[in-house]
């Protein structure tokens, strides 16, 4: 929004930084942060007056757990809105990639606002129905993905961008929307499974925001992709301002989240951001990678799709407990012994995917 400014300089005043997506992107990390610490307590406090007994745990998780009982959740409306606002106010709001990604962002967050708002109410852990879910999201994610087939370069569109063949494009036709779907749906979901301890999820997915933000800046910077030798989408540069204000809600989430939680993610947050994440890499061109950044992400989603097909067929169990960070809790691992290893895990994959940008 504030971009429009820009028709008031003549080059050589304030209002010219404007016109920089590096100047915008650091503004929107700073006006996400300043919000998330000026609404955070409002918004916890606001949230354990009109939520009671908070979050319901699960009887069958670890006997830990059962000291977080009373812990509001819903706390993906102050990323949420620290996001939405500063976006608005420092992207270019011309720029179709920037609103796909933040429809995508907002669809998911309804979807777990609605199974928050059920599980707290309620006050058991179902929830909406998970084939509910899983089609609202299908839903959403095939628009997202159709949008972005639309204003891809022509010559990438519906096309598949392998990292480490750089002039090599996977031509996918019509299965590029069912594809992108699933890459959507997929991240939202794993992130959505990430979040079980405090401060697991918001690390990794700040990670993956800041890694994906540099991705869009490239791609979005006709010399930059061909110095790098990828494919260049004009116009996701701007993708860099959603990532940073991402990053400072997170972080001002975090603030709030760090052990012991003063408030959970919750759904609103978790399919929200992995949503977001899945978004970006559809509209970068960038899906493979995200496999690779978001790594712990995969192997979170992979551990519990393993359980259950494992006790399906021969009624035993691979891991103690899954999700996989529940494993090593069952373990017995410390929650913040688990959370930095994981988020050392993500730096490591973040380092990889980047690596990828320069490998000819």
């Amino acid at each position: 929004m504030l971009y429009i400014l820009t028709q008031f300089s003549d080059g050589g005043d304030l209002f010219n930084l404007f016109r920089y997506i590096t100047f915008r992107a650091g503004a929107a990390f700073f006006t996400a942060l300043i919000f998330g610490f000026l609404f955070g307590r409002p918004l916890i406090n606001l949230l354990r007056r009109k939520q009671g007994k908070g979050q319901p745990i699960r009887d069958d998780g670890p006997a830990s757990h059962f000291s977080k009982a009373g812990t509001p959740t819903m706390g993906g409306l102050l990323i949420l809105s620290a996001l939405v606002v500063s976006t608005l106010l420092w992207a270019r709001l011309d720029t179709p990639y920037v609103w796909i990604v933040l429809l995508v962002t907002l669809g998911f967050g309804l979807i777990g606002f609605a199974d928050d708002y059920a599980k707290v109410t309620k006050q058991n852990t179902k929830g909406v129905s998970g084939r509910v879910r899983m089609l609202l999201g299908l839903m959403i994610a095939a628009l997202a993905a159709y949008a972005a087939a639309r204003f891809h370069p022509e010559a990438l569109t519906n096309q598949l961008a392998l990292p480490l063949f750089k002039d090599a494009l996977l031509n996918l036709g019509w299965f590029f929307v069912p594809f992108g779907m699933i890459v959507v749906v997929g991240a939202a979901n794993a992130v959505n499974l990430t979040d079980g301890l405090d401060g697991l999820a918001i690390g990794p997915v700040m990670i993956a925001a800041g890694t994906f933000g540099a991705i869009a800046y490239v791609v979005g910077n006709v010399n930059f992709a061909d110095y790098l030798g990828v494919h260049s989408v004009p116009g996701t540069g701007e993708l860099l301002v959603f990532s940073a204000a991402l990053i400072g809600g997170g972080l001002g989430f975090l603030w709030y989240n760090a052990p012991p939680a003063a408030v959970f993610m919750g759904d609103t947050g978790s399919l929200a951001l992995g949503g977001a994440l899945g978004a970006i890499a559809v509209c970068t061109k960038h899906e493979i990678v995200l496999a690779i950044v978001g790594g712990l992400f995969v192997v979170e989603a992979l551990s519990v799709i393993i359980q259950v097909a494992y006790f399906k067929r021969t009624g035993r169990r691979v891991f103690l407990m899954a999700p996989i960070h529940h494993h090593f809790e069952k373990k017995g691992w410390a929650e913040p012994q688990i959370v930095i290893r994981f988020w050392i895990i993500s730096l490591i994959l973040a380092l990889i995917g980047l690596a990828t940008l320069k490998v000819r």
